[in-house]
């Protein structure tokens, strides 16, 4: 038996969908619609980098809470990743003691 002894860079389709508890199909469709981002390998499969599990939580928090559709997904889901940019802006500033324009 051999262990991984250091974190996987990306991850397969299968293994992605097997840790997110989605069925492939369904992160096929993600990709398609912008909501998740993968990479294509020579073949032709699927990659996706181990951020996109936090993404995928976030889309199945977000579907569950709000029922929201996909479409509408990624636009909050942008909105939400501005928010974020701008509240580490604040946090810098606050830090700084930079003065901030209000």
């Amino acid at each position: 038996m051999s262990r991984q002894l250091t974190r996987p860079t990306r991850f397969a389709l299968e293994d992605f969908a097997r840790l997110s508890g989605l069925h492939p199909d369904l992160l096929r469709r993600f990709v398609a619609l912008g909501l998740l981002e993968a990479t294509t390998d020579r073949n032709g499969e699927l990659w996706f980098s181990p951020p996109q599990l936090g993404r995928v939580a976030r889309i199945q928090r977000l579907r569950a809470g709000f029922a929201l559709n996909y479409a509408a997904m990624g636009l909050v889901l942008d909105l939400l990743d501005r928010i974020a940019v701008l509240e580490a802006e604040r946090r810098r500033f606050a830090r700084t003691g930079a003065r901030t324009w209000t």
